[in-house]
C-alpha cells in the first residue's frame, strides 16, 4: 500500500499537478484544450497562423466561448470584441478580479504565446466551478482580441480607440473597425473607454516568458516585476550621393558607413552598463540603393527598452554622444524622429508577493524578472493593480513555430494562477 502511495505521488509531481493546501487544476484537460485550440490555424511546421479577424480566429473564438460556458461563466462580447466571461462573487460590494490573455497569433507563430494564459484562466474558472468554490470577489475571465496587432482589445477597454486606430489596416487586411464588427463588437462605442479606474480590483495574466532566463536557470515560475517601457525612433542619416568609382575614399559623405558605425554604437551603449536594458537597430534602407553610388541617405531605426525610464534615457544619451562623433568622422548629419513611447508598467507589490508565495507553497522555484515584450497587462495597469506569471519557454523562443513550453510547466503556471487568485481574493478589500 505504501509503495502504491509513493508511486502515485511521483506521478502527480511529474505531471505538475501537485498543490499544497488548496485545489489544483486538471493539467491533462488544460493541455488537451491547448492542443485543440492549436488546430485552428495549424501550420505544417507545427505552429499557428491565427491572425485576428480571420476565419481561423473566428472559429477559435467560438471554441473558446464553448469552453467558457462549460466553466459556468456568463459569456458575452463587449463593444471592443473582447470575449468576457463573468462569475458572481460572494460579496456584491467588491469589484471583480480579472484573469486572461489572448488567442490571436502573429503570422506563422507558435501555439503558446497568449494561448497558455487564456486556456489557463478558463481552466482556473472551471476548477472553481467544479469545486464549488465561491470567491468573495466577482471573477472575470477575458480573452482580449487582436493583442498581436497592438493590444487593440485591452487598449479599447481602458482608453478607447481613436478614429485613426479604427481605420488602420490590420494584418488580416481588414480595418480594425471592420474586424471589430466581424467578431461581434461595436466600434461606434469605442470613442470612450469601456472601463475606468476603480472598476476592477486587479488583473492577473499567465504567459510564457518569451525569453530564455527561466529555461536556462531551470526555474519554474517567473514573478514579473513589470513590463518594460520603450522608445522608438526613425533615424535619417543625411550624407551626399556620389559616383562610387570617382569619389576618393577620404572625400566621401557616406551615409551607409555612418549607419554601420551607428549600429555598432547602439550595441555598445546598451552593453556599457549593468542590467537587462536592450537597444536594437531592426531596419535599414540605403538610398539611392545602387551598386555604383555612394549612399547619400539612410533611413534606419532605434528600439530602446528597460523597466527604468532613467536607464532608457541614459542609453539614448550615450547613443547621441556617439552620433556626434560619427557625424564628425563621416561628414553626415543624423536626424532623430520619435515614433512611439510607452512608459513602463510596474507590477503591483501585493500581486508580486501573492504570486511568489503561491508558487513557493506549491514547491516551485521562482525568479523575479522584467517582461521585455508588451502584454495586455501593460494596458490594464492604467486602471488597476496587475500581476504577471511567467512559465519557461524552451530556449526563449517565441513568435515562431518552434515555440514550446512543457505541459508540466503549463500546469504549474495555471496552479500558481489559481492559488494567487484565491490568495488575493482574501487579501484585497475593494
Amino acid at each position: 500500500m505504501k509503495v502504491v502511495n509513493i508511486l502515485s505521488l511521483i506521478c502527480i509531481l511529474a505531471s505538475g499537478s501537485f498543490a499544497q493546501d488548496g485545489p489544483a487544476v486538471n493539467g491533462d484537460r488544460l493541455n488537451a484544450s491547448l492542443l485543440a485550440l492549436a488546430e485552428f490555424g495549424k501550420t505544417a511546421e507545427g505552429g499557428t497562423n491565427r491572425v485576428a479577424y480571420t476565419a481561423e480566429d473566428l472559429a477559435a473564438r467560438q471554441y473558446v466561448m464553448g469552453l467558457m460556458r462549460e466553466a459556468k461563466l456568463d459569456v458575452s462580447i463587449d463593444a471592443a470584441g473582447n470575449i468576457v466571461g463573468r462569475r458572481a462573487g460572494g460579496d456584491p460590494s467588491l469589484k471583480p478580479i480579472m484573469i486572461g490573455s489572448h488567442i490571436d497569433s502573429v503570422p506563422m507563430g507558435g501555439r503558446y504565446d497568449g494561448q497558455v494564459g487564456s486556456m489557463g484562466a478558463i481552466e482556473v474558472a472551471r476548477t472553481l466551478a467544479e469545486r464549488r468554490i465561491v470567491l468573495k470577489h466577482p471573477l472575470i475571465v477575458v480573452i482580449f482580441q487582436n493583442e498581436e496587432g497592438g493590444t487593440t482589445g485591452s487598449t479599447a477597454m481602458v482608453r478607447g480607440l481613436t478614429t485613426e486606430s479604427l481605420d488602420s489596416v490590420s494584418t488580416s487586411k481588414k480595418t480594425v473597425r471592420e474586424g471589430i464588427r466581424l467578431i461581434g463588437g461595436d466600434p461606434d462605442r469605442l470613442s470612450t473607454p469601456l472601463l475606468k479606474k476603480g472598476d476592477l480590483a486587479g488583473y492577473l495574466e499567465l504567459h510564457i516568458e518569451q525569453g530564455g532566463r527561466l529555461d536556462q536557470q531551470k526555474i519554474n515560475i517567473g514573478v514579473v516585476q513589470g513590463i518594460v517601457g520603450l522608445r522608438w525612433f526613425e533615424i535619417t542619416i543625411h550624407g551626399f550621393a556620389n559616383h562610387a568609382g570617382t569619389t576618393p575614399m577620404g572625400q566621401r559623405q557616406d551615409s551607409l558607413l555612418a549607419a554601420a558605425k551607428y549600429i555598432e554604437a547602439v550595441n555598445r551603449a546598451a552593453r556599457s552598463i549593468q542590467g537587462p536594458q536592450v537597444a536594437t537597430v531592426g531596419k535599414i534602407q540605403a538610398f539611392p540603393g545602387a551598386t555604383n553610388v555612394v549612399p547619400g541617405k539612410v533611413i534606419t531605426s532605434l528600439d530602446d527598452r528597460d523597466l527604468d525610464p532613467a536607464k532608457i534615457e541614459h542609453v539614448l544619451n550615450k547613443i547621441r554622444q556617439s552620433v556626434k562623433l560619427i557625424e564628425s568622422e563621416t561628414g553626415t548629419k543624423f536626424e532623430f524622429k520619435e515614433t512611439a513611447s510607452f512608459y513602463p508598467a510596474l507590477a503591483d507589490e501585493a500581486f508580486k508577493a501573492a504570486i511568489d508565495a503561491s508558487a513557493k507553497a506549491l514547491g516551485l522555484t521562482t525568479l523575479a524578472l522584467p517582461s521585455g515584450a508588451g502584454h495586455d497587462a501593460q494596458e490594464i495597469a492604467d486602471i488597476c493593480p496587475v500581476g504577471m506569471i511567467f512559465v519557461p519557454s524552451r530556449s526563449g523562443i517565441s513568435h515562431s513555430p518552434k515555440e514550446f513550453t512543457e505541459p508540466s510547466d503549463i500546469t504549474n503556471g495555471a496552479n500558481v494562477l489559481l492559488q494567487s487568485l484565491i490568495r488575493l481574493d482574501k487579501q484585497l478589500t475593494k
